[in-house]
């Protein structure tokens, strides 16, 4: 009886194996793109993995991105707390939403979301920077006190995922012009370099302040004295 229990229990799991190879197997074939209704509109999200990180990364796109005109691209590196929490030390969650509000209006564009948490340091390095922060290093020298860079982050998987998604000419929106020089060496196309200066107040000015007088980001002195 013993015997037959054991063979039975076998044959179970032989079956249960086979259909869940099926499974698997047709699950790898489905696209990991869909669509996205948001606050901003109707988008569709793609998905995109780095093979050299394990990371998925993100673009959400709105109508067409082939045309006569730029495609209004923001390129955004993932912020845990601006961006879910609303932190207010810095200025990533008002950016990613007012990109997402052009976007809107306009009428077809694409947000790339980068998984660069911390200017590309981790998010474990960011908030111990936050740390020193609170002992009053700056932004870029809490970095380097670290031992990491002033800002890590690549944008050469950005370019693939502008490529896939059907676009090499756009108009840019954002304050940093090195981020313009790499998309450039990585032959996009940027007509524009779209300002986005966004969420100033007095828990992320000096931050700020320190982007566009050590950091090279072009934010106008009178944006800082809001």
């Amino acid at each position: 009886m013993r015997t037959i229990n054991c063979n039975r229990w076998r044959n179970k799991v032989r079956k249960l194996e086979k259909e869940q190879s099926h499974i698997l197997n047709e699950i790898e074939h489905v696209p990991a793109e869909a669509s996205l209704p948001t606050l901003h509109g109707e988008f569709r999200i793609r998905i995109f993995n780095d093979p050299s990180t394990g990371l998925d990364h993100v673009a959400l796109t709105m109508g067409e991105m082939v045309g006569p005109d730029p495609t209004p691209v923001r390129i955004h590196s993932e912020c845990l707390t601006g961006d879910a929490f609303g932190s207010l030390r810095c200025d990533c969650g008002p950016q990613l939403q007012a990109a997402l509000s052009v976007i809107q209006k306009i009428g077809y564009g694409c947000l790339v979301y980068l998984r660069q948490e911390g200017r590309g340091i981790g998010l474990k390095a960011k908030i111990q920077a936050y740390n020193l922060q609170d002992l009053g290093a700056d932004t870029l020298d809490a970095n380097l006190l670290l031992g990491h860079p002033a800002d890590a982050r690549d944008y050469t998987l950005a370019a693939t995922m502008l490529r896939a998604v059907g676009t090499d000419k756009i108009n840019l929106m954002t304050n940093n012009p090195e981020k313009v020089n790499q998309l450039v060496s990585l032959g996009i196309e940027v007509v524009q370099r779209l300002p986005l200066v966004v969420g100033v107040g007095d828990g992320n000015r000096d931050y700020l302040e320190t982007k566009a007088s050590r950091m090279g980001h072009e934010i106008p002195t009178e944006d800082l004295e809001q």
